[in-house]
């Protein structure tokens, strides 16, 4: 699992072509694209109205309402609230929305996405790059533990003084989805939200495909991933590092508390939503070829369309 965004290498960046919009946005309005910052990450939101500024704010202001909840760099977000002392009463749905997809996942992939792992990655964090002592692992290992996480209308609560979670593995797709939906019910119907996680509605202003460009730093560019009324998240075991030579990477086994050992550089699903992929691709971080089918065999809507 990640606390950080993963995005310092992989510069994942939509490919909206010029042309002639459709549907709502084919009101001879010329494609509109604002950048900046969504949940830490590069974000972008991509369409084609004659009211794409004020469109444009509301999304904004869905992504800001929606890092109140989620942000661990907020400490009135939900989500710190709940860190700092271990409950949280009447949370919000969304928390508790997410916290579902959670443990959907959580239960389908055997515990590797685990959201829990934020005291071991706090561990490595404050370990100056050292790989952490033994008994210092062991420590943060008695606090991860997904299952043990009591969540309902009323409150959340962490059992275990020091428990503390990260949603980092899973929120970015998730604003995506909040956000494209909020874009919907304004009737849009052509539109591309990138908040380090993509969620395509219709197609791009050429009337193709939305077409997502990767990059896996392997020198060959591997083959856009075509979106339309779809999702799609990445994640790469060392796309964040805690050492300078970029060997401890950022995705923690909750299992064994070491960082993710597979030979991933970079992992791409799509699916519905951007929720459901974010979470996936980031618990693939951890596994092989076979336990990856057998993850999505889970997941019928889910497919893997990049791994490098």
């Amino acid at each position: 699992m990640n606390a950080l965004p993963r995005r310092r290498f992989l510069q994942i960046s939509a490919a909206a072509l010029a042309g002639t919009a459709t549907g709502v946005s084919a009101q001879a309005a010329a494609p509109v694209q604002w950048r900046g910052v969504a949940m830490g990450a590069g974000a972008t939101i991509t369409l084609a109205h004659p009211d794409a500024e004020a469109l444009i704010a509301s999304a904004l202001a869905e992504i800001a309402r929606l890092e109140r909840i989620f942000s661990l760099h907020d400490a009135a977000s939900a989500v710190s609230r709940l860190n700092a002392t271990g409950r949280l009463e009447t949370p919000p749905f969304e928390l508790l929305e997410c916290f579902a997809l959670c443990s959907a996942v959580h239960t389908a992939s055997g515990g590797r996405f685990d959201p829990t792992v934020q005291p071991l990655w706090q561990l490595y964090a404050e370990s100056a790059g050292q790989a952490p002592a033994q008994a210092a692992l062991a420590e943060r290992l008695a606090l991860v533990g997904w299952q043990a996480v009591r969540f309902d209308a009323d409150a959340v609560h962490l059992p275990h003084p020091g428990m503390a979670i990260t949603l980092n593995g899973v929120a970015q797709g998730y604003v995506a989805d909040r956000v494209a939906a909020l874009l919907r019910t304004k009737g849009l119907r052509d539109v591309l939200v990138n908040t380090g996680e993509f969620h395509a509605l219709g197609v791009a202003p050429d009337g193709h495909d939305w077409r997502i460009a990767l990059d896996d730093r392997s020198g060959i560019a591997p083959s856009p991933v075509s979106l339309r009324d779809g999702a799609m998240a990445s994640s790469a075991p060392r796309g964040t590092t805690f050492d300078a030579a970029e060997q401890i990477g950022h995705i923690l086994d909750p299992q064994s508390g070491l960082p993710a050992r597979t030979p991933w550089q970079l992992i791409s699903v799509t699916a519905p939503q951007a929720a459901l992929a974010d979470a996936l691709s980031t618990a693939m971080c951890l596994m092989d070829r076979a336990e990856m089918t057998a993850l999505l065999g889970q997941f019928p809507a889910a497919r893997l369309v990049h791994l490098s």
